[in-house]
């Protein structure tokens, strides 16, 4: 696989993508037929102009419906299930890397940030950090540009497949 359909691909666990199913289903459903009700109440009270009630319900409508657009995409591009356990940095991987002269380590989960694991920290492959080590092998370093413009450099220690 190459770095650019990796970007492409949204790494997912089941169970962040069973999540992602329901809230658009619910967004879907109950969520955007409540705000067409409210906009129509809020239409039948008469001048549009000072009507608050109208105004919110519009302006809730249209974030409900860039997140419905946002989940669409994600689980268009979603793949669930584990990554080749090969040592190759690759998303849906639990990453080690030491940073140069320091002896501790640092884990994090190397997916998308709708995967929550209150144990480890989840980077986002398109993070400057993560497509630094993307396709990297465990013992590699690799150098990245940080976002406060510094170049750092990184130790893969350990590369394996995410196990939830």
């Amino acid at each position: 696989m190459t770095q650019s359909s990796e970007q492409e691909t949204i790494w997912l666990t089941q169970e962040a993508h069973d999540k992602l199913v329901a809230e658009l289903e619910e967004l879907r459903g109950p969520v955007r037929h409540e705000i067409i009700e409210r906009i129509s109440a809020a239409r039948d009270e008469g001048d549009l102009k000072e009507n608050g009630g109208y105004h919110a319900a519009k302006d809730e409508q249209g974030k409900v419906e860039a997140r419905i657009r946002q989940l669409e995409e994600m689980l268009r591009r979603a793949e669930v299930g584990t990554p080749e356990d090969d040592g190759t940095v690759s998303p849906g991987m639990k990453v080690t890397i030491r940073w140069p002269g320091d002896s501790d380590t640092e884990s994090f989960l190397l997916g998308h940030r709708e995967i929550e694991d209150d144990q480890l920290d989840v980077f986002s492959p398109q993070s400057p950090l993560g497509s630094a080590i993307l396709g990297a092998r465990v013992g590699e370093t690799v150098t990245y540009v940080a976002p406060n413009g510094k170049e750092l450099a990184v130790e893969v220690v350990e590369a394996v497949p995410y196990a939830g």
